[in-house]
């Protein structure tokens, strides 16, 4: 494995009100959540990076603002195989 080092001023931490510890998880999750909202990342990746399991990293996306799928049209046609309408039925 290789690291990453990150050096910051420490009068940060008293600014975010966060000790070392939770900034560096921090950190992490935002490095993470960017590259995987990026497509750099695959959600596992992205989970091992932020040292999280995969579904606690999914479910933080909504926190972060970062959608856990992204689908396009042609993506759902073939996931569901048409057999879900996109649209509803006209009457």
């Amino acid at each position: 494995m290789s690291a990453v080092t990150l050096e910051y001023p420490t009068s940060w931490l008293a600014t975010l009100g966060l000790d070392a510890e939770h900034f560096a998880e921090e950190t992490r999750m935002a490095a993470a959540m960017k590259l995987f909202e990026r497509g750099r990342l695959s959600s596992g990746q992205a989970a091992q990076l932020a040292e999280v399991p995969r579904a606690e990293f999914l479910l933080a996306c909504r926190q972060w603002g970062v959608d856990s799928v992204s689908w396009d049209d042609d993506d759902l046609e073939a996931e569901f195989n048409g057999s879900l309408p996109l649209s509803s039925p006209q009457a």
